[in-house]
């Protein structure tokens, strides 16, 4: 008996050695589908890895603010992390792809603008020693609001919740004021006059409570921006084989799940804005005009300042 007991205890001592513990910063907070498909990810990696990697989520910015997790990635303060990904066209214009006005605005040409989007945003991570794990969309965005706006002219003067550099000159180009505010800050911002409006997803709408500081929404469906999961990858390459494997295994399936997520959020979403007192109308034809209007300003700026492998991923999904 006790030469069972030595060997058990040597396994277990075994097992403590080899496990490796992860710190996973994440931009959103545990209501959000985006923190929980990542935590169900985490469960995933956790379980075929028999604990050998034990991923801990920090969601909401609590670990390291949004701006700063993709750096805090590529300088392996932490292994992995989550963040808009839009947010780095100033880097590279071909990041920002999907927060292009009316470019795609449906899941079907969300998912078709990704598979042409997905081999150059790798090639451009690579470069800075980062690998994508997995990538899932917001609903498409909407327009928030008090009172119902009827022509892009309505949105003159307004403060207007930025959160992009697409989003900022969108708004500039709509007359309004662009502000940068955070998801987490939206209740703040509107509360203290801040800003007066946004563009963003039924998800976003309702995680902040919107019914508590706008009137109106419109599903204009202007885009369907995404998040994606990068790894810093010369400590992903330091894991065994099969715990490689297992990674790259859960994020298959956290993608898939995250797209059908984001599809039942879409229209959930928005049921529930209306359900708290949120006036929903459709967009007015002079006011989808006026939007695609501002869209095709954008996307000639966009062609005369991208990148060749950016230009190229548009005319391979133009193409599909």
């Amino acid at each position: 008996m006790r030469k069972i007991t030595f060997a058990a205890a040597a396994m277990a001592c075994a097992t403590m050695v080899h496990a490796e513990g992860w710190d996973m910063p994440t931009p959103y907070g545990d209501s959000t589908f985006h923190t929980q498909n990542i935590m169900q990810f985490a469960d995933d990696v956790r379980a075929a890895t028999d604990g050998g990697l034990d991923i801990t989520i920090h969601s909401a910015g609590s670990l390291i603010p949004h701006a700063e997790i993709k750096n805090a990635v590529r300088s392996r303060q932490v292994p992995l992390g989550e963040f808009f990904l839009s947010r780095l066209s100033n880097e590279d214009l071909a990041y920002g792809l999907d927060s292009q006005p009316f470019v795609a605005t449906s899941y079907d040409d969300a998912r078709a603008l990704w598979e042409a989007q997905e081999p150059v945003v790798t090639e451009l991570l690579a470069e800075q020693g980062l690998m994508p794990l997995f990538s899932v969309p917001w609903p498409a965005q909407g327009l928030y609001t008090n009172g119902e706006i009827a022509t892009v002219e309505d949105l003159n003067g307004l403060r207007f919740r930025a959160y992009n550099a697409a989003l900022e000159e969108f708004a500039t180009l709509a007359g309004a004021a662009p502000v940068q505010v955070e998801a987490s800050d939206i209740p703040q911002a509107f509360t203290t006059g801040q800003v007066a409006a946004m563009i963003t997803s039924p998800s976003t709408g309702v995680n902040s409570t919107a019914w508590d500081f706008v009137s109106h929404y419109s599903p204009i469906n202007a885009w369907v921006p995404k998040n994606i999961v990068v790894v810093n990858k010369r400590v992903f390459d330091r894991l065994d084989a099969d715990v490689q494997a297992a990674v790259l295994a859960a994020a298959d399936t956290a993608e898939t799940r995250g797209w059908e997520m984001s599809a039942a959020e879409a229209d959930a979403k928005t049921a529930e804005l209306a359900a708290n007192g949120i006036t929903v109308y459709e967009p007015s034809p002079a006011l989808v005009e006026g939007l695609q209007g501002i869209g095709a300003k954008m996307l000639e700026n966009w062609n005369a300042n991208a990148s060749d492998a950016a230009k190229a991923a548009l005319a391979d999904y133009s193409s599909k």
